[in-house]
């Protein structure tokens, strides 16, 4: 009972102190056993530890709940607290627990040291929860609870992203049909029928053609009537495609339009009718350029702005068509008006956590939202802390992280944390092939600190990227079981040479906040240390597309320089030519390497970046550079991590969920 637990008993936020078991149980059977046997905090209790009005928290169920944007606003004048990304070296496939991390380093701030600490990550995609990576809850004893409500849904905002998306690509295919079967006057009439007024939408394109948005249909001169009426895309200019939330590579090429109803009739050929169909494909949802404007919109009035500015492809005189000139960007809108709230969790010690938005960092920004981190930092206040995380390795994530978000957001964060493992380093020496489903082999299962050894400049040049951006650079050592003392010390040796501030061990997974209190002393010391008034951008945005794309490929992938396309070339020239030329540069590329060859492992020296094509994400407000062989959705495996979930029929518990 509570009478029977002493301040002993107790960790710095005043809970019952986290009970690990040895051996760590399975993730899910960790987050179930939370929450049936310890017990989840009130949703409203958590909001309150950090100064959550019952008002600004929205209940969303038991474990969840949304957070008014209103939480941001009253506190307009309050100072930040100290904001700290979480990053990594380039992964192995199995991942080298970067989310785990940013679960463990929070519940050490907060759990143990006792600062005011929120942890802002991003929602998972269900593409690799059921494939090969699993989910984004963290694991063992750092992890968000309950673990499959994260994992599965949460309060639907990917889903209200793909159905946003969705019914862009759908507007759009409809009105290239329509413009193909009718004539400028059959257009006009049918968008604008007599006693119907111009939608707030329509007076969007009323005013970007010229036309006073006041002005009568009945008034419109032909030209008038032409120019609102067709907008006369080029089929070939259109970038936008389908989405869904689901690993699916047959869907990569697709061609829509073969339905028997989905033809027009010939200009050429009286009496002919021909197929009205086209060849597109479908993207991962994370990968959304409607995902992206959630994670970098300040409010509703900015989403509503950045989704309506979303060019969709180009008019045959080479004018960017928008959602807005769709008529479409009001109910997108409407669509994504509660996802912009983020929604507010646990960890396993009950520490706040902020999750919002997911897009990837190998294919988009890989940053949780701006909403979710300003909030956080005026909840905790000037002495607390708002640990964000970063997807992949701090080559993509991390310097998209500086880049574009902190760049929109105006936020300078104080340090980063490089996620580093010695199975990964290894791996970067020159160690075999490490697959997903196979068992290590023996180099990653027996001290081999020669082979480590090599592979630590990958982790060096991370730490020199960092430190370009004029931040602390913290390591944390995420510690194995089979990590030998001696591997361990070359790991921090290696990272101290490079300019780190520190490197530390960090045994959270296994033992929650308490595993992680060096690496949270030294973050709050990298913290006191640094101003934020050093942090500075890589690049001028106002250089050329190409010169952003080779500073990128040279100061962070180390490249030797950048090839483009004729097709990227000739993207270049219509996006310069359309004004977005000083957009900044989210770039495509793998993971698993600097390099665009996911093989060349360590710091690959004599490559170059192949950029195959440049999509233009000018809502969201940057531009798309796709290098290499990346795809844009990936595929499964032979056997998917679906193959292991199931229910309990009689208790309803998700099983096998990692």
């Amino acid at each position: 009972t509570l009478s029977d637990i002493t301040m002993s008993d107790l960790n710095a936020l005043g809970y019952p102190k986290l009970a690990c078991k040895t051996p760590v149980p399975s993730d899910i059977e960790v987050s179930q056993q939370i929450v049936k046997e310890v017990g989840l905090l009130s949703i409203v209790e958590v909001g309150k530890q950090v100064g959550l009005t019952e008002d600004e928290v929205i209940q969303w169920g038991i474990a969840k709940a949304k957070v008014s944007l209103s939480a941001r606003e009253s506190r307009k004048d309050q100072p930040d607290g100290n904001y700290v990304v979480v990053t990594g070296i380039n992964p192995t496939p199995l991942g080298e627990g970067k989310s785990t991390t940013t679960i463990g380093l929070a519940q050490g701030l907060g759990a143990i040291l006792g600062k005011k600490t929120i942890a802002c990550i991003r929602q998972p995609s269900q593409g690799p929860t059921f494939g090969i990576k699993g989910g984004a809850a963290g694991g063992g004893y750092a992890q968000v609870v309950p673990m499959e409500e994260f994992n599965l849904h949460l309060t639907g905002d990917i889903h209200a992203v793909t159905a946003a998306n969705n019914l862009l690509a759908a507007a759009l295919e409809t009105r290239l049909f329509h413009e193909a079967s009718q004539s400028d006057e059959a257009l006009f009439r049918r968008l604008c029928p007599d006693g119907k007024e111009v939608s707030p939408v329509m007076k969007r394109r009323l005013k970007k053609l010229g036309i006073d948005p006041n002005k009568k249909p009945s008034d419109f001169t032909a030209e008038e009537k032409s120019a609102f009426a067709r907008l006369d895309i080029d089929p070939s200019t259109v970038t936008w495609q389908r989405v869904l939330d689901t690993c699916d590579r047959h869907l990569r090429c697709v061609t829509v339009g073969q339905g028997a109803k989905e033809t027009v009739k010939s200009k050429e050929k009286e009496g002919e009718r021909l197929q009205h169909d086209r060849q597109t494909g479908f993207d991962i949802t994370v990968a959304s350029e409607v995902m992206a404007v959630l994670a970098l919109s300040r409010d509703l009035a900015d989403m509503r702005e950045k989704l309506g500015a979303m060019v969709v492809g180009y008019s045959r005189a080479g004018t960017p068509v928008t959602a807005d000139d769709l008529g479409c960007g009001g109910a997108l809108t409407v669509l994504m008006k509660d996802a912009i709230m983020p929604t507010l969790m646990q960890t396993v010690e009950r520490t706040p956590v902020l999750v919002h938005a997911g897009p990837f960092a190998n294919i988009a920004t890989g940053n949780s939202s701006v909403v979710a981190d300003e909030i956080a930092l005026k909840l905790v206040g000037k002495d607390g802390y708002c640990v964000t995380e970063a997807g992949f390795g701090a080559d993509i994530g991390m310097e998209k992280f500086f880049n574009i978000k902190c760049r929109y957001s105006g936020l300078k964060p104080k340090a980063a944390v490089i996620v580093a493992t010695v199975r990964a380093l290894k791996m970067h020496g020159g160690g075999p092939p490490v697959s997903a489903g196979k068992p290590l082999q023996e180099e990653y299962t027996e001290e081999n600190i020669e082979l480590l050894a090599k592979g630590c400049c990958n982790l060096q040049k991370h730490i020199e990227n960092a430190k370009k951006f004029g931040v602390n650079v913290v390591v944390a050592v995420n510690k194995f079981k089979t990590d030998t003392d001696n591997e361990i010390e070359t790991v921090k040796k290696a990272a101290m040479e490079a300019g780190a501030f520190d490197a530390v061990l960090s045994n959270h997974w296994a033992e929650g906040g308490a595993g992680a209190e060096d690496l949270a002393k030294a973050v709050d010391a990298a913290c006191k240390a640094c101003d934020g008034e050093a942090f500075k951008f890589l690049y001028d945005v106002n250089k050329s597309i190409k010169e952003k794309v080779e500073i990128i490929s040279k100061e962070i992938y180390g490249a030797d320089g950048v090839d483009f396309s004729d097709e990227a070339n000739k993207q270049i020239e219509q996006y310069e030519k359309s004004g977005f030329g000083n957009l900044p540069i989210c770039i495509a590329k793998t993971q698993y390497s600097f390099s665009c060859d996911p093989s060349a492992k360590g710091v690959p020296t004599g490559h170059r970046i192949t950029v195959r094509e440049i999509r233009s994400c000018a809502g969201a407000g940057f531009l798309y550079p796709i290098c290499g062989d990346i795809m844009t959705i990936p595929g499964l495996p032979t056997r998917p991590g679906f193959y292991d979930v199931d229910v309990d029929l009689e208790t309803g518990d998700v099983l096998g969920l990692f």
